[in-house]
């Protein structure tokens, strides 16, 4: 089996983590931006981030058998501090590297008019720069959300099939599908989809676009909710060609857009010496 986590924050998880994917069968993952959970004050400490995304946290998943590639945006929470809103200024430079596969995550976490402006703002900068874009629904007033996200999306630019609404379920599904977009369902232990609801998704609404991932953030998740709800499709009567589907190719044919996904195999954890700035995921030799 192999699998594709589409949106998941290793910044958060620990080298274990990795190690535990490996050997679950995932070889790709996106980590898209986002917010910390600690209040960012400047655009240096973004800048500092986003330099992460696309080094270190690259070769620290590499390390471990693992493609890194990651989405860049300043993010809903965040769009309403006026102290971070200067990030918008120095996005383009960052949406030209390699290894960022799409805008994200953008939309909405309180539905406020200054992030319906930043929102607007990075589904114009996806279009400049011929990216997809990974739009993050509210935890709160989710329909409305979903409703008033479509309604940007339909607004701007950007072509439907570039667009993958995330964070959704039973209630808000079929407006995303009815949209064109590609849908996204994180999976988690306690909130948002579970894997038997997943299934069950699946199961009414098929398997085209859709994009299923665990998120795995700083909150309690679980980096496994992708192998889990693999296990839960077979268990369902799903196929394996199924599950490869919604847990690999979907996720390739919709980063794939970006002309930047780096597929190529690699090795397991081998304890390389290999660094990066200096650094190694080593720790000191035994003593």
């Amino acid at each position: 089996m192999r699998i594709f986590d589409p949106h998941i924050h290793m910044t958060s998880r620990t080298t274990d983590d990795y190690e535990a994917m490996f050997a679950a069968g995932v070889r790709a993952l996106v980590e898209p931006a986002f917010w910390l959970g600690q209040p960012r004050t400047t655009v240096g400490s973004f800048k500092d981030y986003f330099d992460a995304l696309i080094g270190w946290e690259r070769f620290r998943a590499a390390q471990f058998g693992i493609r890194h590639h990651c989405t860049i945006a300043l993010n809903p929470k965040e769009a309403n501090d006026p102290r971070c809103t200067p990030v918008l200024d120095i996005l383009p430079r960052y949406l030209s590297k390699d290894g960022v596969v799409a805008v994200g995550e953008v939309g909405y976490d309180s539905m406020t008019p200054e992030e319906d402006s930043a929102f607007a703002s990075q589904l114009e900068m996806a279009v400049e720069h011929e990216l997809p874009a990974l739009v993050h629904t509210p935890h709160r007033d989710k329909l409305a959300g979903t409703r008033r996200t479509l309604d940007v999306v339909a607004e701007s630019k950007i072509a439907p099939e570039f667009v993958a609404v995330d964070h959704l379920n039973e209630v808000t599904v079929k407006l995303v599908k009815d949209a064109g977009c590609w849908m996204g369902f994180s999976i988690y232990p306690d909130t948002k989809m579970d894997e038997d609801r997943m299934v069950a998704i699946l199961k009414e609404y098929g398997t085209d676009k859709v994009l299923v991932n665990s998120a795995a953030d700083w909150g309690r998740s679980d980096p496994l909710k992708t192998y889990k709800t693999a296990q839960a499709m077979l268990s369902a009567g799903f196929t394996e060609s199924d599950v490869d589907k919604v847990l690999w190719q979907n996720p390739v044919d919709f980063y794939g857009q970006s002309g930047r996904l780096v597929l190529d195999e690699l090795p397991g954890f081998s304890a390389s010496t290999e660094t990066f700035a200096g650094n190694s995921v080593l720790r000191g030799g035994r003593q």
